[in-house]
């Protein structure tokens, strides 16, 4: 057995060999989850040596760490897993290294790429952000062992989950993050009463508010709906701009030759009928809408729970490389790449045979993980990096008595053209009109 353990560790040297020098151009370059698939390549030798790493690990802990690879005790068909796997690795980047190369940002902004989109990197609203006040308020020894929004005293204050790859990809992983914690924190505000409301992600896309379906800021969705909220507006709902997948300069399926600009119509809409029957679709003026007060940026074991116990969920940036394939349990691991390439949104913690972990929300659709969620170890996949958060001004629903009530067709609330465009057309009618009486000639 050991000299067969020694051969297989043999070919897996001499296949990472293969693949160091078939990938050398490809190693350099970051890759996100959160991307385009067109624009995936797989991992590098020195990413791939990482699993045999988790898997030496792992035997000395006695335990597993993910639920595709086999048991501690048969190390023989372990490596003969890992063999394979490595194998599959080299036919993959020889296909990719020969087919052409498409260069596409990150599906997580970098410092550089936030600041030259206007937004600024891990922002806060406030010189003194009020999320410190938390800590002032919660000691370290209140905070409970395990906690989640999903229950609390029996309630559930969590809304839906999402899937940011249909119709079609789109590497909006940063907008829904944003998005579904936000309507968490609605919910919790409302006290779990009444239809949840869901803000519209295709909303923040067609606005550029923090990215595209090409990648995006983990705070950027909120600076964007604070600066709409401070002039009287807020981000609409899903039931009046749904998910398209499609964001200005998308080029595949149907985003092709569509509009996706930051219009009145692109912001909120209705349609009357069928286009052949005389039918119409129009923006509509008082949409219903959430806005904001004030939003920040953490990072941190203690300041995620602090935040996430006296106020909501929050979004989170995490490391996808180890996760594509997870089913279920606990992820203790390293990912593969080690850097932050997706955005997702943590809902609370637990803790388990003593190992603490975070309850992530995902938007990769409910038939992924353990329906849509995962659990992650604290300290791991760089969950703790990077996050943000927001609290809630106000928001469109029945007990506020906010809602403007519309027809069927959005008809008598349809946005009304603009001044000048009104005076433009007066000017138009009214002086020909007054060219005639000049010249002394006969209006009819």
């Amino acid at each position: 057995m050991r000299l067969r353990l020694n051969i297989l560790s043999q070919l897996t040297t001499t296949l990472i060999n293969d693949e160091d020098r078939i990938s050398t151009s490809s190693a350099a370059r970051r890759v996100g989850y959160c991307r385009g698939g067109a624009s995936r390549r797989p991992y590098t030798a020195s990413e791939r040596i990482d699993s045999e790493r988790l898997l030496r690990a792992r035997d000395a802990r006695g335990g597993r760490t993910h639920p595709h690879t086999p048991p501690p005790r048969h190390r023989a068909a372990r490596y003969g897993y890992f063999l394979t796997r490595a194998r599959q690795s080299i036919q993959r980047t020889r296909r990719r290294e020969s087919a052409p190369r498409q260069d596409t940002p990150t599906q997580v902004w970098e410092k550089h790429e936030v600041e030259a989109a206007g937004f600024v990197w891990r922002g806060n609203a406030t010189a003194k952000s009020s999320h410190d006040l938390l800590h002032k308020k919660i000691k370290d020894a209140d905070l409970p062992d395990a906690f989640t929004w999903g229950d609390v005293d029996g309630v559930n204050y969590l809304t839906m989950s999402r899937n940011q790859h249909i119709p079609q990809y789109c590497g909006s992983c940063w907008a829904h993050g944003s998005v579904s914690a936000l309507a968490d924190r609605v919910k919790i505000a409302r006290k779990a009463q009444g239809i949840d409301l869901n803000p519209s992600v295709q909303h923040i896309l067609n606005c550029g508010g923090g990215g595209s379906c090409h990648g995006g800021s983990v705070d950027g969705p909120y600076q964007w709906l604070h600066k709409l909220s401070k002039e009287g507006k807020g981000i609409s709902l899903e039931t009046s701009n749904p998910y398209l997948a499609c964001s200005s300069e998308s080029k595949d399926g149907i985003c092709k030759g569509q509009d996706w600009s930051c219009s009145d119509i692109n912001v909120a809409r209705t349609c009357s009928t069928f286009p052949s029957a005389g039918g119409f679709c129009a923006a509509i003026a008082d949409y219903p809408q959430i806005t904001i007060d004030d939003y920040g940026s953490i990072s941190g074991q203690k300041a995620m729970q602090k935040e996430i116990y006296a106020r909501g969920p929050i979004s989170c940036g995490i490391d996808a490389s180890a996760i594509l394939e997870y089913q279920s349990g606990i992820a203790v691991h390293k990912g593969l790449l080690e850097t932050v390439d997706h955005v997702i949104s943590v809902v609370g913690w637990g803790k388990e045979n003593d190992q603490s972990y975070w309850i992530v929300r995902n938007s990769w659709g409910e038939y992924w993980g353990e329906m849509g969620y995962i659990r992650v170890a604290f300290g791991s996949l760089k969950v703790e990096q990077q996050c943000a958060w927001a609290t809630v001004k106000d928001y469109t629903a029945p007990e506020r008595r906010n809602q403007v009530h519309c027809f069927e067709d959005g008809g008598n609330c349809k946005v009304k053209k603009a001044v000048p465009e009104l005076l433009e057309k007066v000017v138009g009618v009214v002086e020909p009109v007054l060219a005639k009486k000049l010249r002394g000639g006969v209006v009819a």
